[in-house]
């Protein structure tokens, strides 16, 4: 027997563990035992009575909930088991919503809050009225193409099509009263960060995981993101191995187009937009990858996305809209489609990887295209960049620098100094790496004594050592 998610045990009552009430009945539900240790051992309670009296109470009036109190007996020793049910609508206690996760309970702040009650109101994000925007401010050249697209596919009716673009919003359920969706910006809005932060791509080349050589962001509505980042990959990122085909010309990517578009589709479509964290594409010589804000539906893990699965979309307008225009599929073979396209090609399948509230999609180029692509560059698979190489792949004006390895590690130095609680994510999202990069700076750092983790894994904080202060009182010196 030991702790859960939905189990909890505490020697002696306190009123703060009407927060821990609080996180079940915002999550499963759950049981709260008190005179019990944390060995699950019955300790015993010496004020059952008055608690059996006033506990009913505190939840009523603190938490407006109910919940089964029941005295119990065990070994001699008397203990309180508290039973709460999930409540389809959020509870707060004090203005603080509390949630339980796994065998902890968090503090929901920020986008996290945001998420849960446009759940607990049966609302996605994406179909939230946005105030201030008209139909006037959207992207004409963008639902014109949108027209285009859709007359081919055939998902809309001739009319609908011939509607103005006021009516035709209306028919994608992208206006609620008089306000357009958020979702009706990010598809069709010549500048939806004006509105959401970070929504937009970034791409990278990089030379290890840690040095940036060049990068480009793609900003604009959805349906330009894609194309645009779909021109950027081939034309300046992705090196085509060129073979004739009698006279034909032939030109072979390390992704297939149709996978990485695919792939590139999925990020935009689901990704979670009330994060403020760009999708972020990493190009190197024998692999890319690509990642999005965002999480698979609650029940599912990597086995049940990668078998056969309906469509449950993170973002319902977004995705129909996505599919009227012929960009997607309703019936949720996206991944399918992916592994089809690099089996086709004898190309290793993707790595899918999920993290806390994060995606990612792992292409690896094949030996064939590696060995080709390091002949005509001048890049083995072992070796730095020869300077021929350098000329062949790197052709911008400038080399962004601001992610060598000692900035990197100064700004996370800095930005634990202001904050000890941050989580390798967060660090990764502030300074615009991938949390594997933050992992690297961090161990880098601690190895070199600078930095140390107290307390345990999940819960405990950062602390600059009194090594580092001394090192950087002998720089400034």
């Amino acid at each position: 027997m030991s702790e859960s998610q939905i189990t909890e045990w505490k020697v002696n009552w306190s009123d703060k563990y009407l927060k821990w009430l609080c996180g079940f009945a915002n999550a499963q539900g759950g049981v709260l035992e008190i005179g019990r240790n944390d060995y699950g051992e019955v300790v015993g309670i010496d004020n059952s009575d008055r608690l059996m009296e006033e506990l009913p109470n505190k939840l009523r009036d603190l938490l407006g909930i109910m919940a089964d109190i029941e005295l119990l007996r065990e070994n001699g020793k008397s203990y309180l088991r508290i039973t709460v049910e999930p409540y389809e609508v959020p509870i707060s206690y004090r203005g603080e919503y509390h949630c339980r996760s796994g065998g902890t309970k968090q503090i929901l702040k920020g986008a996290a809050l945001n998420r849960f009650l446009l759940r607990k109101t049966e609302k996605r994000w994406d179909s939230v009225p946005l105030p201030n925007v008209e139909i006037s401010h959207l992207d004409v050249l963008t639902l014109t193409r949108f027209r285009d697209h859709a007359t081919r596919t055939n998902r809309l009716e001739e009319n609908v099509l011939g509607m103005d673009d006021s009516e035709l919003i209306e028919k994608l359920r992208l206006i609620e009263g008089k306000l357009l969706k958020r979702a009706a910006v990010l598809l069709f809005h010549p500048d939806p960060e004006q509105f959401f932060t970070a929504a937009s791509t970034k791409i990278g080349y990089f030379e290890s995981e840690t040095e940036l050589l060049f990068h480009d962001e793609v900003c604009g509505n959805l349906f330009t993101q894609i194309s645009k980042t779909m021109d950027l990959l081939k034309t300046k990122y992705l090196r085509a191995v060129i073979s004739y085909d009698g006279i034909q010309r032939v030109e072979t990517f390390p992704v297939p187009e149709d996978a990485l578009r695919e792939a590139l589709l999925n990020a935009i479509v689901h990704r979670d937009y009330a994060i403020p964290a760009q999708i972020q594409i990493r190009v190197y010589n024998n692999r890319l990858y690509i990642w999005n804000p965002g999480e698979l539906p609650e029940d599912w893990s990597v086995q049940e996305l990668l078998g056969l699965h309906s469509s449950r979309p993170y973002n319902p307008d977004i995705a129909n809209t996505f599919f009227r225009a012929g960009e997607i599929e309703s019936r949720g073979g996206g991944i399918e489609r992916i592994l089809e396209s690099c089996r086709s090609v004898q190309l290793p399948e993707p790595e899918f990887q999920i993290g806390q509230r994060e995606f990612w999609i792992k292409f690896k180029f094949s030996d064939a295209y590696i060995e080709k692509f390091a002949s005509r560059s001048g890049i083995s698979k072992t070796s730095e960049p020869s300077d021929a190489a350098r000329r062949f792949v790197y052709t911008q004006p400038t080399i962004a620098q601001e992610n060598t390895q000692e900035n990197t590690q100064e700004k996370i130095i800095a930005l634990l100094r202001e904050d000890p609680d941050l989580t390798r994510r967060e660090l990764a999202i502030k300074i615009d790496i991938t949390p594997d990069s933050a992992k690297y700076h961090l161990d880098k750092l601690r190895k070199a004594g600078r930095i140390r983790h107290v307390g345990p894994t999940k819960k405990g904080y950062w602390e600059v050592t009194e090594k580092d202060v001394k090192r950087r009182e002998n720089d400034q010196s």
